[in-house]
């Protein structure tokens, strides 16, 4: 990992100081909105487009009939998943029967997946229904799955506001897609 340059009092960002700096641009694009739909419609929202484009591509980890698993481009852990259901919806009362059961079976083999490929702890399971409710998609539901391990929360994000992963999206998306089907 390169570091950037010193900065100083000039560079206009403070005085030099002892803390070393772990840059993460990659969570600036997140939080200035890159990928979050412009309106309600199906046709603005990421989770509409990956289904489209190859599993790699869109780190999707398995299709069923009504939902799909795929990496959160902005994981909290390692191994953060959502199950997405197809079918462009906002609130989880406007979900089918059939698509809350596949949505839930989904979950199920979520969990057992992450516990076969990296052995968590416990696990952080739901969804933000609605903007004020924290949902960054609001307009098209989906369930976070995050494995969480002891100790996982120390002081680079309580700190320095900053998760560490140990490893590539595309890494995580081949140790779990491969382990789906047995799980």
């Amino acid at each position: 990992m390169t570091q950037p340059p010193e900065l100083t009092a000039q560079d206009g960002v403070g005085v030099p100081d002892a803390l070393q700096r772990l840059w993460t641009p990659h969570r600036m694009a997140y939080i200035q909105g890159e990928n979050k739909p412009d309106d309600e419609e199906s046709a603005g929202c990421p989770f509409c487009r990956l289904i489209e484009m190859s599993d790699e591509d869109a780190l999707i980890l398995a299709r069923g009939e009504l939902v799909y698993a795929v990496l959160n481009l902005y994981p909290y852990n390692p191994g953060h998943l959502m199950v997405v259901p197809y079918r462009h919806v906002a609130d989880y009362t406007d979900l089918t029967d059939t698509e809350t059961v596949e949505l839930a079976e989904f979950t199920q083999r979520a969990m057992r997946v992450a516990r076969s490929v990296s052995a968590p702890h416990g696990f952080n399971i739901g969804m933000n229904q609605g903007v004020i409710a924290g949902a960054g998609i609001a307009a098209h539901l989906h369930q976070h799955v995050v494995p969480r391990w002891g100790g996982d929360s120390n002081f680079m994000p309580v700190v320095g506001h900053t998760k560490v992963l140990p490893q590539l999206l595309g890494e995580t998306r081949q140790l779990l897609s491969r382990a789906w089907p047995t799980a």
